[in-house]
């Protein structure tokens, strides 16, 4: 009689657990579905006080954002690239077109990697790094302004080619050598970058 009211005992606990087991497994599923939706239709944003991207048409993303104190409205366009530099393997270049109410900011390019030192001076002592760029067929040297070894400010004349592109690259001088960034900007809703910055493609001249 022990023996089988012990069995009795597990049978049941085996049964009231598989409730609380369907529970949880069903809560795994539905969280890796919401974070595989997420990873294709949006991404994290890295800085506080901006909300989380959403696709702003093939592999660019949007992030807003509000300053807290001034109540600007910034618009933050990221494409990142197709491919990672060797001293970062987990972390691919990109470039950040940056707008505050309706108006362009900024673009800078973010290699993902510690820049070799700048080149020149620029006009008012700026440090500047040569780069060469190619928009689809047309390729330039560009000078941009070198910020504390970590990013590159880009020109306007080239960020306005790049969104109009169907191949974008960017050649830069690493701590390691000379290295390509290959982007795929095609596909940018370029309705959406002219309400938020007031920018519109234009197609690059050979220099």
């Amino acid at each position: 009689m022990i023996g089988l009211h012990a069995f009795h005992k597990t049978n049941r606990t085996a049964l009231a657990a598989k409730p609380f087991f369907a529970c949880v497994t069903l809560a795994c599923v539905t969280l890796l579905c919401a974070a595989s939706a997420f990873a294709q239709g949006g991404a994290m944003s890295p800085y506080p006080g901006e909300k989380d991207g959403v696709s702003a048409g093939g592999k660019w993303m949007e992030f807003q954002s509000e300053d807290k104190m001034t109540g600007a409205h910034k618009v933050r366009f990221e494409l990142v690239a197709n491919n990672y530099f060797k001293e970062d393997p987990d972390y691919k270049p990109r470039v950040e077109l940056v707008c505050t109410n309706g108006k362009y900011e900024y673009t800078n390019f973010d290699p993902g990697a510690r820049l070799g030192r700048p080149d020149y001076p620029g006009f008012w002592g700026q440090p500047k790094m040569e780069v060469m760029v190619r928009v689809d067929g047309v390729h330039n040297h560009r000078g941009w302004n070198w910020l504390r070894g970590r990013f590159l400010s880009m020109d306007k004349g080239t960020i306005r080619g790049a969104i109009g592109a169907q191949v974008f690259n960017v050649e830069v001088r690493t701590r390691t050598g000379y290295a390509i960034a290959e982007f795929s900007p095609a596909g940018l809703n370029l309705d959406e970058v002219r309400k938020s910055c007031d920018l519109s493609p234009k197609k690059p001249s050979q220099d």
